[in-house]
């Protein structure tokens, strides 16, 4: 899943703890007693300046002045290129769009915030091996998520060895959340396991004689994926919806045509697909392929992109087709209406045309600006003790997580409807009715 970050005023904190990877001490050689006075005092007042070491980490939570004015180093390791490269490429919109914002407010305790962001290839092996050398290698002060469950559980191992808080925009899947690490912060509203509960609830709001009687559960072999379509199918099936297909397909599958055939063989109702984005391309185009509308399409991600979905299935060929989201560019939570029109200055376009995986990335920021404001400090050791305590607001909503860092709240249903892809369900926070059954394609 993805979502969109806010551009708040800037939150500065009173005092920050020393870089990690400052020496311990410096060697002071005795001075002999011809010394003038005066060079002793002058080598006083240095080894005064320095406190005679500086064994502040950024695991420490400790607070100094050793730190004020050095750059604020945060390691990051995105999607670039592979499989997740298109919200790879939208968190880092996100990631850079926050650290120019808070930058050209004074940056955070006085530190301007300096991004460095490697490339993992959308693989879990290498995603490992990013954070590895961000920590050890690169002495970075604060690590933020990559994209993915897939990449977000190996990575987030990675920083609880060294002590790292690890706030993460978009590896929400039960995966993460079932390693216990105290780390983790998922900043979405809901874990990712609950995506589908809103078309859920929309499916049962309607009268028996318009849901679907039968369905079709076609999903990724990935631990974000098949989960939300495992979940959705014993709901319906607890409904009495028909399950007459069930596949989850490996990862490295290029072209569904062959399972969508499949499916197609069973004229389900409604499909329900466990997807990330290149999948969820590829399967409606084999649906349209074939010449197959079901009633009612669901796809867990790829359909929530307002700008890559189009414009790869073709833009007549979204109507109707229903998502799960966690933010939309309408929303007045913390800081969403500065964000919006600081991202159209930045990349242009409409609020409309805005990934949810940028806000997502962007309250990532606005959470450690929070930590800073509340506590006067910006280390590891704050940021993961602060945040396990209350609720934090951010573009994404307002925020509290359990121990394991799994987010209390819950998502809403998104659908294409008059071109544009808009919240539905439920009513408190729709933009307009949700519609069905699905048009033709093309339609």
């Amino acid at each position: 899943m993805q979502a969109l970050e806010g551009a708040p005023a800037p939150l500065l904190g009173k005092s920050v703890p020393a870089t990690r990877g400052q020496k311990e001490g410096q060697n002071v050689r005795r001075l002999g007693v011809l010394i003038s006075l005066g060079v002793l005092l002058a080598v006083s007042a240095t080894l005064a300046a320095c406190g005679g070491s500086s064994s502040s980490s950024s695991t420490s939570g400790s607070s100094g002045s050793a730190t004020s004015g050095k750059p604020l180093n945060i390691g990051i390791s995105l999607s670039l290129s592979g499989d997740f490269s298109d919200p790879g490429h939208a968190a880092q919109k996100g990631y850079q769009l926050w650290a120019k914002t808070v930058n050209a407010n004074g940056g955070i305790d006085g530190r301007k915030v300096k991004l460095k962001i490697v490339d993992d290839a959308s693989s879990p092996n290498q995603v490992v091996t990013n954070y590895q050398n961000l920590i050890t290698r690169d002495k970075v002060d604060l690590v933020f998520g990559p994209f993915s469950t897939l990449l977000t559980g190996p990575a987030a191992s990675v920083a609880h060895r060294y002590g790292y808080a690890f706030v993460e925009p978009a590896g929400g899947g039960p995966a993460v959340f079932q390693e216990h690490l105290n780390n983790v912060f998922f900043v979405q509203p809901a874990p990712t396991l609950n995506c589908g509960d809103p078309f859920v609830a929309y499916i049962k709001s309607l009268p028996p004689s318009q849901r679907p009687k039968t369905a079709a559960y076609p999903s990724l072999d990935d631990p974000f994926s098949s989960p939300i379509a495992d979940r959705m199918q014993k709901a319906f099936e607890a409904m009495g919806i028909k399950t007459v297909y069930k596949t989850i397909y490996p990862s490295e599958t290029a072209d569904l045509t062959p399972v969508v055939e499949k499916y197609v063989a069973k004229k389900p109702d409604m499909v329900v697909a466990g997807t990330q984005s290149e999948d969820a391309y590829s399967q409606v185009k084999a649906m349209v392929q074939a010449g197959f509308s079901p009633k009612f399409v669901f796809l867990a991600n790829g359909a929530n992109s307002p700008t890559e979905f189009p414009s790869k299935v073709g833009a007549k060929n979204t109507e109707g087709i229903f998502s799960c989201g966690d933010w939309f560019p309408t929303s007045k939570a913390g800081g969403n209406p500065q964000f919006v029109a600081a991202y159209k200055a930045q990349y242009g376009g409409t609020p409309f045309d805005i990934d949810s995986t940028s806000a997502e990335a962007y309250a990532v920021g606005q959470l450690i600006q929070a930590v800073a404001k509340k506590t006067g400090k910006v280390d590891n050791k704050t940021i993961i003790s602060s945040l396990h305590s209350g609720t934090w607001s951010s573009v994404e909503g307002n925020i509290s997580w359990n121990a394991d860092g799994s987010p209390q709240g819950s998502d809403m249903l998104l659908e294409w409807v008059g071109g544009k892809l808009q919240p539905v369900y439920p009513p408190n926070v729709a933009l307009t009715k949700p519609t069905s059954p699905k048009p033709p394609w093309g339609g």
